[in-house]
This record gives structure tokens, sequence and C-alpha cells, in this order.
């Protein structure tokens, strides 16, 4: 296997080559979403422990679907239940679900960089998904995959990025991913919402520019994002609800400024009628429910990777990447 992975924590330290890698290897998994019988039994007697200390529906029920379909157990955590209401530190939680030796540990946490303070502490890979206004990798990549599947590639498309920025975990995983590829980038949103250090967040090649009239965002672009108007955001004292709808919602209109085969992605759950029209949310340019499939698919590979390929010693390499396409069949 040309990658090896220890731990999934963010899109930033990955390269445009290991990047590809994932992709590819979450192709055969793809297939498997089109079966009548989607269970398998490459992780059988693995368990994968589900952390989430922010709440989830989306993505929790994602990762716990990945692995059942791969064979694999699982054991649940949620915040609501949670230990550390009762004041129990992070640490002693995520040592205690370690303690019953599961094989992979995937979490959820409002604090930017707990997962890589965790993965730091345990000898079990541990998944991201999603710490703070950080990073969310496993939606940047999902995000990859359908844009590659509709698009044939990744290179040097254009991007507009639509909402809250500031806020978006979504938004900055995939400014590190894409921007690999030489995706330019216009983030549209309230200028509130606009950090001016994400002009300088992509690597070498990409480019980013803050731009807040709309139309002149999508003027051009290839790929839409619409980020979710988060609920504790909806009352922003220099900004209406109204206001938003106004001057930034994505309606068909405004979606003619952008390229006729302009993709529509939206990481959900879309608030329908504010950030985004029902008929561009419905429409034939939108991805969303290609997004919610393919995220079963990555979050199959890389818990693939991760467990069924890992080696008993560092020395040892992994299983050879073709397992995965032989998994799926």
């Amino acid at each position: 296997m040309p990658h090896r992975f220890r731990h999934m924590l963010g899109t930033e330290p990955l390269t445009a080559e290991q990047i590809t890698f994932l992709l590819d290897q979450a192709k055969p998994f793809q297939e498997i979403q089109q079966h009548p019988l989607k269970k398998l039994a490459t992780l059988r007697g693995k368990t994968v422990a589900l952390a989430f200390f922010e709440p989830s529906t989306r993505t929790r029920i994602s990762f716990a679907t990945a692995a059942a379909r791969l064979g694999a157990d699982t054991m649940n955590l949620q915040a609501e239940a949670s230990s550390l209401r009762k004041g129990e530190s992070l640490l002693d939680t995520v040592r205690t679900l370690d303690a019953m030796k599961p094989d992979c540990l995937v979490m959820r946490h409002s604090a930017s960089g707990a997962p890589d303070f965790v993965a730091r502490r345990l000898e079990i890979p541990v998944i991201n998904a999603g710490d703070g206004t950080h990073e969310h990798p496993t939606q940047a990549l999902l995000d990859a995959l359908t844009i590659r599947d509709r698009k044939g590639t990744l290179e040097g498309l254009n991007v507009t990025i639509l909402g809250d920025i500031l806020h978006s975990r979504v938004a900055r995983s995939n400014l590190h991913l894409l921007g690999k590829f030489g995706c330019r980038f216009a983030l549209c949103g309230p200028a509130m919402w606009l950090p001016r250090e994400l002009e300088c967040i992509g690597p070498p090649g990409s480019s980013v520019r803050r731009v807040t009239h709309i139309e002149e965002a999508l003027e051009g672009a290839d790929v839409i994002i619409v980020l979710r108007v988060q609920q504790e955001r909806q009352h922003e004292p220099a900004l209406s609800l109204d206001e938003y709808i106004l001057l930034y919602q994505l309606t068909p209109e405004r979606l003619r400024c952008a390229r006729p085969d302009a993709l529509v992605l939206h990481p959900g759950p879309m608030i329908r009628g504010l950030e985004i029209d029902p008929a561009v949310a419905d429409g034939p340019q939108s991805c969303v429910l290609e997004q919610v499939t393919n995220g079963l698919a990555v979050r199959m590979a890389l818990l693939f990777l991760l467990i069924g390929t890992a080696p008993e010693s560092a020395s040892e390499s992994p299983a050879p990447s073709k397992d995965a396409a032989d998994a799926a069949h």
C-alpha cells in the first residue's frame, strides 16, 4: 500500500497524492451502496468507538452505518449521557473507552484540537468527526469525491464557499483539501463572517478572495458550497435573517451567475428558505444526496484503511490496496 495513515485528524497535513489515494480507495465502497446486500465481513470482530461530545445526527449515523456495513461492532458515547457532565475530564473519558479495547475512535468535540490531543495519548487510530471551528476532514473528502465524480477532476476549479465561513470547520477543511489541487476560492458572506486570515490558508498555487456581493462571488463558479447558518448565529445583531435571505440566499436567479454545469453542495442540515432556495436544493445541479451516499463510501474506506489493513508493528507493511476492491465484491 503506497500510503499508510495512523489517524485522520485533518486535511491540512495531507498531500494531493494522499487525497487522491483516499478517494480512489472509496470507489469500490461506492459500488457497495448500489448492491441489494450491503453487509461485508471485512471488519468482523473489530469495534469502532463513536465518541460524540457535541450533538450530531448525520455524521454519527454515517460512521455507525459505515462500521456496520463492514461488519464491525460500535460503542456509542453521546454528550448528553456523558460523564463529562458529571465533571469527568475528556482524557479520563476516552481512556475509559480505550480500556474497553475498541480498534478505532471516531470523535467529535466542540474544542478545536481535541481529537489531536486524544490521538497523542492513545494507541488506537483516531478519526476527527469535527472539532470546534478547526476541521471536518471526512466532510471535505466526501465533498471532493462528489466533485471528482461529477467533474472528472479536482484540478483548477473555481469554488465559491457561501455563508458563515468564520465558524465553519467544513470551509477550512475544503480550503485545505481543494487548495492542494490549485482551486481558486471566493469566500462570500457578511463581512463579520469573512476572516482575513483565510486568504492565506490555502497552499501555494491556490488563491482565496473575500467577496461580500454574492453575484460577484458566483460568477464563473464551477462548485458552490453552501454553509448552514447555524442556529446560534441566526440572531446576530448586525444582520437579520430577512437581510441574510435578501443578500445571500442561493436562489435559481443567482445560480445562473455561475457556470451552467456548476455543482451545488451543502454539508447539511439544510435550512430551506434561509441559506438555500428549495428549487436549488432539489434542482439538477444539487449534489446534496450524493454527498450523503459518498460519505458512507469515504468513511468505510477510512475504517478499512485504519483498522482492516493495520499492521501489527510499525515496521510491517499493510495489506496491498487492492484488498479494498476485493472486499467490495
